[in-house]
């Protein structure tokens, strides 16, 4: 039996480690492509002020990429250690992804880095600017396999139950690949990171700019910045609408917690603003919102793509609703352990080696398994993540992305057709913005995993099942252990990062 708290403790530590591993991990996906179209230039021009500008933004790029790196190695290592039992119920599907992540995406990734890094005028121009763009690529192909395996979680296709070795096998790797929730989860992950390394580039090109320094490389890095991030944040918003959808197909438990929605209805609107009622819960009539404001029709739209649309709430999930052919959880729950059950009795049959029973076992098993996690919980009320944590996150990430928007528009605008100088309160706010894009970018993160909870594997295991029963005393002072050494790494990344931008790409001269 596993020590109270082991479980609260063991995620404690990933959503450390995840946590601060996506500080590292976006700006890495979009400045290289930055740096790449910076260098493209520069081979265009044969200019050596584009040479410079490069090599700039390349050292930050490169400071970021080692202790990024740093981060993701040790959380590889945690799903064996503090998740074992996941490890072991998913170990074939979940680690060809990653698999293919180390040996392909990340070898490129890295064997090119050196190239891009240390090989000016040592290779062709050519060769050092493919090397750039393959650093670039490779770093999105390494994002991809890990968001493949992410997206399998989140919806699990493509594999079959092996009840002999109680482990999920892959059976069609391209559905496990093109999983519509795999590509949208790709798709939406890496935009945010082009988004978040745009605001670095315009944020620190601003802060130039207040110090009336480097006034041309700054000019010319908030245009690219300006203009990378400007069109990402329209993909973002048209890959969002997707991402959303898919939400509401396949988790739309989820999505009842990012709106705040308790009751089902139809003709559903988003709320642009709101404040929970504390006091609300499942079970009481207490109103939803202290304070909202609401924008008619757009949830209806967003989840489903009709205005008219019903979208199911938390209750209606929890406790089923007949009339739009919603099954209770309580009636999973008892598939669930029809299904557990099922596989006792088919190990048992198998020990016996008693053929009928084997066969009849299997059946039931087979019938009942897409509710095996159920079968796990105490409660209906379990499958309810953390409204409150889930709603403000999906509202901030919103808020904050719609003001990247404006602001990228606002900045390209004025850097091209005014006299940028001029307007302080616009370079501010672009070195303000530089945190925030973080901010969005780990409450998007939040959304997609507190929202999930509780399970491990959607609808297949929960967390509490997937925790290794090891002492909790071991993972706590892990925690603290690794507390202390990312904030060491992240403090010495920021350290090094100002001495850099302090110097400047003319090398403080």
């Amino acid at each position: 039996m596993m020590e109270e708290h082991l479980v609260d403790w063991s995620r404690a530590q990933f959503a450390l480690t995840a946590i601060y591993h996506w500080l590292f991990v976006p700006l890495t996906l979009g400045l290289g492509f930055i740096i790449a179209i910076m260098e493209t230039i520069y081979v265009k021009t044969n200019s050596d002020f584009w040479k410079k500008t490069t090599k700039f933004w390349m050292t930050l790029f490169a400071i970021n990429f080692a202790i990024g790196v740093a981060t993701g190695i040790i959380m590889e290592f945690e799903f064996g250690t503090n998740w074992a039992n996941y490890s072991w119920f998913v170990g074939d599907i979940f680690g060809a992804p990653l698999a293919v992540e180390g040996i392909l995406a990340f070898f490129m990734e890295s064997t090119f880095f050196a190239v891009m890094f240390f090989g000016w005028d040592k290779v062709s121009k050519g060769f050092h600017l493919l090397s750039t763009w393959l650093v670039a690529i490779g770093s999105n192909l390494s994002a991809l396999w890990i968001l493949v395996a992410n997206g399998w979680m989140q919806y699990p296709v493509g594999m079959t139950f092996n009840p002999d070795t109680v482990r999920n096998e892959m059976n069609n790797f391209w559905e496990v690949l093109f999983s519509p929730v795999a590509i949208s989860k790709f798709l939406h992950t890496i935009s945010s990171g082009y988004i978040v390394a745009s605001l670095f580039v315009v944020g620190i090109s601003a802060w130039y700019l207040l110090k009336r320094r480097e006034i041309e490389f700054a000019k010319k890095s908030m245009i690219i910045g300006a203009t990378f991030g400007l069109i990402s944040s329209i993909f973002i918003i048209i890959n969002g609408d997707e991402s959303a959808h898919q939400v509401a197909l396949k988790q739309p438990v989820k999505l009842a917690a990012m709106e705040g929605l308790y009751e089902g209805k139809k003709d559903a609107g988003i709320v642009a603003l709101g404040i929970l009622n504390p006091k609300k819960t499942l079970t009481n009539d207490e109103d939803t919102f202290l304070f909202e404001l609401e924008a008619p029709y757009a949830l209806s739209l967003l989840g489903y793509h009709d205005i008219h649309a019903f979208v199911p709430g938390l209750k209606d999930l929890v406790y089923g609703n007949e009339k739009y052919n919603i099954i209770p959880t309580s009636q999973k729950m008892a598939q669930g352990k029809i299904a557990i059950q099922a596989l006792k009795d088919y190990k048992e049959a198998k020990r016996n080696n008693d053929l009928i029973a084997i066969t009849k076992h299997e059946k039931i098993l087979r019938e009942n398994i897409k509710y095996f996690g159920y079968g796990h919980l105490n409660k209906p009320e379990d499958i309810v993540p953390p409204v409150g944590i889930t709603f403000y996150a999906f509202h901030i990430m919103v808020a904050l992305g719609s003001w990247f928007l404006a602001l990228f528009a606002l900045l390209l605008f004025f850097v091209l057709k005014k006299d940028i100088l001029k307007y302080k309160w616009l370079l501010i706010s672009a070195v303000a913005s530089i945190p925030l894009g973080y901010i969005a970018s780990e409450a998007g993160w939040i959304v997609a995993e507190v929202g999930r909870q509780p399970w491990a594997i959607q609808d297949l295991m929960p967390v509490g099942i997937a925790a290794t029963d090891i002492s909790s005393t071991n993972v706590k002072i892990t925690f603290y252990m690794f507390a202390f050494l990312f904030t060491a790494l992240l403090i010495a990344e920021i350290k090094i990062m100002l001495r850099q931008i302090s110097i400047g790409p003319n090398g403080g001269h």
